[in-house]
């Protein structure tokens, strides 16, 4: 081993200290450059970086197989998605045209029902004005009932107390002359 001695920039000098060394020529930085390349060497004979290739070009691979996976998963689902959103229009358009057809129905019932409450108004003034006219009808008829039965019980007091035998025979002869006309 050499003594050295260290002088730094002040002037002042610094402990000596020793580096390690074999046989004197082979310093530290010599010893871990022959390891290194001795490692290396090992490294190439036992075939590591192929191997070390290999494992990373599976991995490629594997991951490429997943990329191209997730990319015809996304395709599918963009197809789903594209599909749906057929349907979902489909849908709504199909809503739209239930709705103006439900409309439609309505205004027509609406409609009908106008028609019907008018018919059945018409039908019940009807039906009141025939009862009205029944009854006008009817009370003519009992008032010329009443009326009849009261000229025939005064025409039975005026023949009793006004007509006898001798005025009942010139009626009769009358009638019977009347019948030769026809």
């Amino acid at each position: 081993m050499s003594d050295s001695l260290i002088i730094l920039a002040d002037g002042a000098e610094a402990a000596a200290y020793a580096k390690p060394a074999i046989a004197g020529i082979f310093d530290s930085t010599v010893i871990v450059s022959i390891a290194m390349m001795v490692l290396v060497g090992i490294m190439v004979w036992k075939k590591v970086p192929a191997m070390i290739g290999g494992i990373l070009d599976s991995r490629i691979a594997q991951i490429r197989a997943q990329l191209d996976e997730a990319a015809a998963l996304r395709a599918d689902a963009e197809a789903l998605r594209s599909e749906y959103q057929a349907k979902l229009a489909a849908l709504d358009a199909e809503a739209a045209a239930m709705r103006e057809r439900a409309e439609g129905e309505a205004a027509q019932l609406v409609a009908k029902a106008k028609e019907d409450a008018t018919a059945l108004v018409a039908r019940r003034k009807r039906m009141a004005e025939d009862r009205i006219a029944a009854a006008e009808r009817s009370a003519v008829a009992e008032v010329r009932e009443a009326a009849s039965k009261a000229a025939i019980a005064a025409a039975r007091t005026l023949i009793a107390e006004r007509h006898d035998g001798k005025a009942d025979k010139s009626l009769v002869e009358r009638a019977i002359s009347d019948l030769g006309r026809l």
